[in-house]
């Protein structure tokens, strides 16, 4: 059994504010911006622009969505750092930094697909560095099925409903026990690059005959909070920066799970090179079926 690895030592929390306070803060503004998304979605959706492929689109609902988490992170903690998917970084002085996907999941949600999702999280350390930050809080709001997962450091992971009103009753999130690979359920995803599409689709020749099945979901959000939730077993994939995965890997490992990278050092963190995240019996073995010659860095997804 594989326990969390073992994670440069990194900033506290600033004095006067507490984990429980920041997932509060999580919650509201990941909620927020779901019902934006969901309630004002216009009925022709926009592409505002690519990224890093054709395939890959920006929408305009993605930058109003980031201009809305930006004012409410900015006048409830105006000296937080923000980094965000679309690009509109905020340096900070106060040694917390707000990582916010305003859609994860851009494909399934110009498609009107119900499964893309508003993750926000509060991080310590240099975000934009492998393995040098950890996230602290976090949610991950559902808006098609109006719910919201969230955790804090040390304070478990839990699902909630929208309404505030039916908050007193969230759910306590626990990963799967599942040990055997031929059992396992496996999450994951494809970059947009064509070229990055070929290697992930290497990997899977190797992958699929060694697991019980494979789901392909299109929000790296949703996969880790089901992993969370157990209703996946593990969920592994290339391509992932901070805002695809601050979130959801501490909902993971609050859930008890083990959310893990490539290799050793700082490259055991999860990001770019490979994400891993299991129960502790399964995450070494999901790991050693994507780790090789097939798993470079590869490009972000939407």
């Amino acid at each position: 059994m594989t326990p969390a690895p073992a994670q440069p030592e990194l900033p506290q929390l600033p004095d006067g504010i507490s984990v429980e306070e920041l997932e509060s803060l999580c919650v509201r503004f990941a909620t927020e911006a779901a019902r934006f998304i969901r309630d004002e979605r216009p009925d022709r959706m926009g592409v505002a622009a690519t990224k890093s492929s054709e395939t890959d689109v920006v929408t305009v609902m993605d930058q109003r969505s980031e201009e809305l988490l930006h004012r409410l992170i900015q006048q409830a903690r105006p000296d937080d750092g923000i980094l965000g998917e679309e690009g509109a970084d905020v340096l900070g002085t106060s040694g917390l930094t707000w990582v916010v996907d305003p859609i994860d999941g851009t494909v399934n949600y110009l498609y009107e697909v119900p499964a893309y999702a508003v993750s926000v999280a509060v991080v310590v350390g240099d975000a934009q560095s492998q393995g040098g930050w950890r996230p602290v809080a976090g949610a991950v709001a559902d808006p098609c099925l109006r719910l919201v997962h969230h955790a804090g450091r040390g304070t478990g992971a839990w699902t909630s409903p929208e309404n505030p009103a039916d908050r007193a009753d969230p759910a306590r999130l626990s990963v799967s026990g599942e040990d055997r690979l031929a059992r396992t359920l496996l999450a994951t995803g494809f970059g947009y690059d064509p070229q990055v599409r070929a290697r992930q689709a290497e990997v899977l020749l190797r992958v699929l005959p060694q697991v019980r099945d494979i789901r392909r979901i299109g929000s790296a959000a949703l996969d880790l909070v089901r992993v969370a939730q157990g209703s996946v077993d593990a969920y592994a994939e290339t391509g992932l920066n901070a805002w695809d995965l601050a979130a959801g890997w501490l909902v993971v490992e609050e859930a008890g799970g083990v959310v893990v990278g490539v290799g050793e050092g700082a490259h055991s963190a999860p990001g770019k090179a490979l994400t891993v995240a299991a129960g502790p019996a399964l995450v070494d073995q999901v790991r050693t079926l994507f780790v090789g010659p097939a798993a470079p860095p590869d490009a972000a997804r939407g």
